[in-house]
């Protein structure tokens, strides 16, 4: 086998073994953390959409190293100090965190030319944070090898969160 096709195949086998190891479970819980972030804001009244663009990415940033920390010197610090590769693996498994964080950003970021006030702002994002928690969760059962039912029921039980959420959102404005 060539070089390059010997290179492209290692490549390959490290990319597969990363998504093997990803853990969508963070995409869940990325998605109801921007939504809870969308309710509090929304509930002090009026914001400049930049804002609520940085403080979700900021804060979907500062949960990824909240767990990767709690995932580095947890449970691996008493088994043995991590090195560098156990460090970016965890950077990598616990990313969906922030990436979960960056749809509502973006429906957020978008409102204007949509032509949406604050108060459609702010739903927008609120179900596009709850679409991805949905998402993420059927993401996340599928690769757990979950059958239909059980993806199915991952999918209700997180609807059923992202409602209690926008109920939340509800009482809170009225």
């Amino acid at each position: 086998m060539p070089d390059t096709e010997q290179a492209a195949a290692g490549w390959a086998a490290r990319a597969a073994e990363r998504r093997a190891h990803t853990d969508y479970t963070g995409g869940v819980y990325g998605s109801m953390l921007a939504a809870s972030v969308i309710v509090g804001a929304g509930t002090l009244g009026s914001f400049p959409r930049l804002e609520m663009v940085l403080l979700l990415l900021l804060t979907g940033g500062v949960f990824w190293i909240a767990h990767v920390h709690a995932q580095l010197f947890g449970a691996r610090l008493a088994q043995r100090s991590p090195d560098r590769h156990v460090v970016l693996r965890v950077c990598r498994e616990e990313w969906t965190i922030v990436k979960a964080a960056v749809p509502p950003a973006v429906a957020v970021a978008v409102s204007p030319v949509l032509g949406l006030g604050v108060q459609g702002t702010q739903w927008f994002a609120l179900s596009v944070a709850v679409a991805g928690q949905v998402g993420w969760s059927v993401a996340a059962a599928r690769r757990a090898g979950a059958g239909r039912r059980l993806v199915a029921l991952s999918a209700a039980v997180n609807l059923v969160l992202g409602l209690v959420i926008l109920s939340c959102k509800l009482w809170l404005t009225h």
